[in-house]
């Protein structure tokens, strides 16, 4: 688990700061004063791979992607792997192990549950999100991700779409 926040904190500064070694990130994102499209950037700690503290189920994990793959499980022996895992490792894993049988009756629900918990208990990350105002948020991606984002110009969004539906339920 995250045992030392200004290590995090520290990373995910570089991490925000840093040039992508992918150049598609500057042909996709858009960010004006109406968009937040891509979190990438100065916009990276919107992304599920950001670090922060996310207790959920009874564990803490890293990140809201690590906990949101946890929950796709009902084994507690699997969800625990998640809690030592880094983000893209969880994203792997979650594609692997066994789904819960309600798994796509309660997945957004999860994936809204994780966030509120990062921006209700992170107050940095809460008036981050404040700041975006009323811009509308999109996790434009390459990877070809349609359903938590939009890839090519086509998505539902449903990650940009849960981040606007907590930024107005906590203003």
């Amino acid at each position: 688990m995250i045992e030392n926040k200004k290590l995090c904190d520290k990373l995910n500064d570089v991490l925000s700061k840093r040039p992508e070694v992918n150049p598609k990130i500057d042909e996709i994102i858009q960010h004006d004063d109406k968009n937040i499209k891509g979190f990438f950037y100065q916009y990276r700690w919107m992304s599920n791979f950001h670090l922060c503290e996310i207790p959920f189920i009874g564990l803490n994990f890293p990140s809201t992607e690590n906990a949101y793959m946890a929950a796709k499980s009902m084994d507690m022996s699997t969800q625990i792997k998640f809690q030592t895992l880094d983000a893209k490792e969880a994203k792997k894993l979650g594609r692997q192990i066994e789904l819960r049988p309600d798994w796509e009756q309660i997945k957004y629900d999860i994936m809204y549950h994780v966030n509120l918990v990062k921006y209700t208990k992170h107050d940095d990350l809460r008036e981050k999100l404040f700041a975006t105002g009323d811009k509308y948020l999109e996790e434009t991606n390459w990877w070809g991700d349609r359903i938590w984002g939009v890839c090519q110009g086509t998505g539902q969004n449903h990650l940009g779409r849960t981040l606007m539906k907590i930024r107005e339920e906590l203003r």
